[in-house]
């Protein structure tokens, strides 16, 4: 009995070398949404291959599969976008691979989430120009946490429901996913201070246009507190913190 086949966008998470030619990847598809596939022959086919299967590649896919439960069967990839500039650069590059990482660790094989395709896909178009890659990363952090089920509670303090605006100190509690403001979170060993102004910088980079983020420009004790805060809660939400990221640091402190 012939395979169905279906052609869908995609992105490569990670790939894995099997036997003497072939790979096993794991893409995130804009209709399917995560599934994995053999590309047989893709380490020697340029011609049914070229370049598409690179972490991050943006392409074309072409699959058959007898179930939803079943190994894809990868019948062609066409590149729609390599991004030349993120490859140019390090820095950027091990962003791109932060971001996939995160992609893959947030979402389960087989659940459609057009959301996080298209926040993939817009936020390394963002990295593409290379402007505000901080910027850039924490907004993706809060987005994808957003969109998978995981927002974090920014607005309003989660034990006694005082809003931003009423609370004169406020801290972050990673266990709980979010806020306390100065009388229910101050002596809390797991809670750290955060701003006002971090916290409504957050706010407004969770709501406006993709293209506009990169006119948001983080003050230097922003940049720390989003990224200690999200880090933390990140890695409380996963019970590990991605290895894109360990590598990710490294790079930034050798540049």
């Amino acid at each position: 009995m012939k395979r169905p086949s279906y052609k869908t966008q995609a992105f490569v998470l990670r790939f894995l070398n099997y036997g003497e030619s072939d790979r096993i990847v794991t893409f995130f598809t804009r209709e399917f949404g995560k599934l994995r596939g053999i590309a047989k022959g893709a380490r020697r086919s340029r011609k049914r291959f070229p370049n598409a299967i690179e972490p991050f590649s943006h392409s074309i896919l072409l699959f058959s599969r007898r179930g939803e439960d079943s190994l894809s069967i990868i019948e062609n990839c066409d590149v729609i976008e390599h991004y030349p500039g993120i490859r140019a650069n390090l820095r950027r590059t091990m962003t791109a691979s932060y971001m996939i990482d995160l992609v893959d660790l947030f979402t389960e094989e087989g659940k459609k989430s057009a959301g996080i395709f298209q926040l993939l896909s817009s936020f390394l178009g963002l990295l593409e120009t290379g402007n505000g890659l901080e910027e850039t990363t924490r907004f993706f952090e809060l987005r994808l946490l957003t969109l998978s089920g995981y927002e974090p509670s920014l607005e309003r303090c989660i034990i006694c429901n005082a809003s931003l605006d009423e609370i004169n100190a406020a801290f972050f509690d990673a266990t709980r996913g979010g806020i306390r403001c100065s009388l229910c979170g101050r002596g809390d060993h797991d809670c750290v201070p955060v701003s006002a102004g971090t916290l409504k910088t957050l706010l407004m980079g969770k709501k406006i246009e993709t293209d506009r983020i990169p006119r948001l420009i983080l003050s230097e004790n922003a940049m720390r507190e989003s990224s200690r805060i999200l880090r933390s809660f990140i890695r409380h939400t996963l019970g590990k913190e991605p290895k894109s990221l360990q590598v990710l640091d490294e790079i930034s402190k050798m540049i």
